[in-house]
């Protein structure tokens, strides 16, 4: 029986639903069923056996409905594998560097016994909601800094280790 993930997201401009397709795309090819859904749509993780959500950052903090997800599921998250991501650096520090998860994000994470959590560039550009994001625009910072390889390959060491335990699991039940 394949193993069900849901990857939910917190987005504004919706590069973080981006992302969060292409880590569900990542999963599908390697045999998992995983499905996508907005943060703020997700009335119930119980049908899936792994979770990963993302949350873009905003001024140091992570997407409201991303955190308000990890808070309304929190327990029946923490029994299951969970993995967040964050996506919002305007330049290139996160293809060059690890960047840790913002404080909020931190003590989900050690609440939950999250697996990982792992930050990726983010995408601002023309069009964006918000005055402050005109603001990162009108300066000239926008620009899309996502690295889709270095999402892939992420995406793909969260399949290979739910495959992993799913084998494992099978051989000892």
């Amino acid at each position: 029986m394949p193993t069900r993930v849901l990857v939910a997201y917190g987005t504004k401009n919706g590069s973080t639903a981006q992302i969060a397709e292409a880590v569900a795309d990542v999963l599908r090819k390697e045999g998992l069923e995983a499905d996508t859904a907005p943060a703020s749509a997700v009335t119930d993780v119980t049908p899936y056996d792994a979770v990963v959500v993302g949350g873009a950052l905003y001024a140091g903090r992570w997407h409201k409905d991303a955190r308000r997800l990890l808070r309304r599921h929190g327990r029946t998250l923490a029994g299951r594998p969970l993995w967040l991501f964050s996506s919002g650096p305007l330049d290139a520090t996160a293809s060059e560097r690890d960047i840790p998860p913002v404080p909020g994000v931190l003590r989900a994470m050690d609440r939950l016994d999250a697996r990982e959590h792992v930050t990726f560039g983010g995408r601002l550009e023309e069009g964006a909601k918000g005055r402050i994001a005109r603001m990162i625009l009108h300066s000239g910072k926008g620009g899309d800094f996502r690295d889709f390889p270095a999402i892939e390959a992420w995406a793909a060491r969260v399949a290979d280790t739910l495959v992993k335990e799913r084998r494992e699991a099978g051989e000892t039940g």
